[in-house]
Order: C-alpha cells, then structure tokens, then sequence
C-alpha cells in the first residue's frame, strides 16, 4: 500500500527580503523630493517597524512606499499590518507588525475550506500554527493548493514540504 502524500500551508516571512524591503524604503524616503524637510523615515523598532513623519498624510505615504517595495520583493500585504498615525511631539508615528503563523481561527476556516470543498479523501491537521494536508493521491493535493489560492482568506499562505 502506497504512503499518504502530503504538504505543509504554513505562513512564514524571509526576514532578510523584508530587512532589504525596509532598507530601500529608507533609501527611496531619504531621496524623494516630496519627503524632503517632512522628518520622514522609516527604520525597525525592535520586532516590528516604524514610520515617522511631521503630517499623517506623509507618514501614510512613506508606509505606500514600504508597501511598494514588499511587493517588489515577493512579501504578502497580508503579512504586515499597520496600525493609525499617532501624534508624538512634533511627529506623527506608525506601526507596522509583521504576521507570522497562522492563528487558530484561519487555521480551522482553512481546514473546513478544504473538507467542505475539496475532494474526498483529503485531510487537514493543525498543528501548531500550521496545517498538513495528506491524501492518497497527489492530484487532490494539487487541486487543494489550487483551491485555497482562489480563495480570499485573511493570511499570507505558503506551500511547503510537499512529498
């Protein structure tokens, strides 16, 4: 009898293409004309990132410019989120955390997505803050992939150990 084949959905982010998104955000902040004498910049505060400008509207256009350079680098939206400007002295600062692991409620979503739609004989564990998914045959777990990449779900979701 043949082994269950099976793949892990995890949500997981390269800190080192982030670092870099963060680094030519920096660049492209300190360059830029329009961002010139607004005290904008952006630079890590600890495990998450902060923006800081003198108006709400220039520190939400350095965050489009972070975003911009996410992208660039293949990192999800769905894996940062920001926080409102606040008022701090004479700047207006923004938080942006990073989201990794899927939470329990996506996790089970996620799991009843696959059970409810996808085809028979496929199973989903969460284990953790990730879900493997096994089945018999290699071509269910192609069209659950296939499947939950249509899907709008609120996490980045990647595809890994698939054996």
């Amino acid at each position: 009898m043949a082994a269950d084949s099976s793949f892990d959905i995890v949500s997981k982010l390269d800190r080192q293409e982030v670092d870099n998104a963060v680094n030519q955000a920096a660049k492209e902040v300190a360059n830029r004309f329009d961002f010139r004498n607004v005290d904008a910049g952006i630079k890590w505060s600890g495990e998450s990132i902060e923006i800081q400008a003198n108006t709400e509207e220039r520190a939400n256009a350095v965050l489009d410019v972070l975003k911009d350079k996410l992208v660039k680098r293949g990192i999800s939206l769905k894996a940062i989120e920001a926080g409102e400007p606040k008022l701090s002295g004479k700047v207006h600062k923004l938080g942006v955390t990073l989201k990794e692991g899927i939470a329990q409620e996506d996790a089970k979503k996620i799991s009843k997505i696959i059970r409810d739609e996808g085809p028979k004989g496929v199973k989903a564990q969460i284990q953790g803050d990730e879900l493997r998914v096994s089945s018999k045959k290699k071509d269910d777990l192609q069209e659950i992939i296939a499947l939950l990449k249509g899907k709008d779900l609120s996490v980045a979701l990647q595809f890994v150990n698939y054996r």
